[in-house]
């Protein structure tokens, strides 16, 4: 049986689409007027140089980077956090989100902090509200602190909150999942060697990138990362990537590939900057000679 806090997702889910569709009803909003706000200069996102390999794997970017602490006390529906931003004040970026795992704390994920905040991004590594928390409520806290970013936070006006993605690790990669699930307007998805009991995410509309880890005995590919990547539609923009011989600990330290391939798919998806397909399609080998065991990838994007 469905659990029952996915079949109450689904229904608001169903319901949001069902307002929309009268919002336009009620608006008048006619195909010319959709078709031109679909028609956006396809550049007006992009942000920095163009990427070379050598500069998606660098621990900095092109941006000079700061940071700033959101109390818990200040947050509403997630634990506080700490937020990495570009210094630039010329330009608006892209919001990232990043959960931590079950026990862990927003710390286990901050070496993603200024790496992806350097390349144009607000990144946001969150606490959550207890270190126990469920894949459920770590979606929730997700997009709480992803409205709280774009909306309350003290450097709301660097974020474009039309232009927001979600990361995870464990639980939190679980978590990413059901926050994608629960809102399709996410521009990009990339759960961390997730853990999830729910394997089956057909409604999840949003690109994803999923990155697990070949000696993972605590959410095993086969019992998670690859049944989530298969259960995933494949009418969706996925990518597998299996680290070779990792541990689920992973992404909890400082990682060339997990960087790499993060940032490639956040600018892909959240900036629409196609000067990234390159890094993700083809996509990299498998094997023995390879820094990946599996690959899998809905190319071209």
């Amino acid at each position: 049986m469905e659990p029952q806090h996915r079949r109450k997702n689904r229904l608001r889910r169903r319901l949001a689409a069902f307002t929309a569709v009268l919002a336009l009803a009620a608006g008048g909003v006619g195909v010319t007027q959709l078709s031109t706000a679909a028609q956006a200069a396809p550049q007006d996102h992009w942000r920095g140089p163009d990427p070379t390999e050598r500069s998606i794997e660098a621990l900095r970017g092109p941006y000079p980077t700061s940071t700033t602490s959101v109390s818990s006390l200040a947050a509403r529906g997630f634990g506080g956090g700490t937020i990495y931003y570009p210094s630039s004040t010329s330009e608006t970026f892209g919001g990232v989100v990043i959960a931590p795992g079950f026990t862990a704390g927003e710390s286990s994920m901050s070496w993603l902090g200024h790496r992806l905040a350097s390349q144009g991004f607000v990144v946001f590594t969150i606490d959550t509200n207890t270190r126990l928390d469920q894949p459920a409520s770590r979606g929730d806290q997700l997009l709480a602190a992803a409205d709280y970013l774009a909306e309350d936070s003290s450097v709301r006006g660097r974020v474009d909150g039309d232009r927001m993605a979600v990361m995870g690790h464990s639980m939190g990669g679980g978590g990413v999942l059901e926050a994608t699930a629960d809102r399709p307007s996410l521009k990009a998805g990339i759960p961390l060697t997730p853990w999830n009991l729910d394997k089956t995410w057909g409604e999840v509309r949003t690109p994803t990138l999923i990155i697990g880890a070949s000696a993972d005995f605590i959410a095993s590919p086969t019992s998670h990362a690859t049944r989530f990547y298969t259960g995933l539609p494949s009418s969706t923009e996925k990518m597998y990537l299996e680290l070779s011989g990792a541990s689920h600990f992973a992404p909890n330290m400082n990682n060339t590939e997990i960087a790499k391939y993060s940032i490639a798919w956040l600018k892909r998806w959240v900036d629409e900057d196609t000067r990234y397909t390159r890094f993700l399609c083809p996509p990299p080998s498998d094997g023995w000679l390879s820094e990946f065991s599996d690959v899998r990838a809905t190319c071209p994007y």
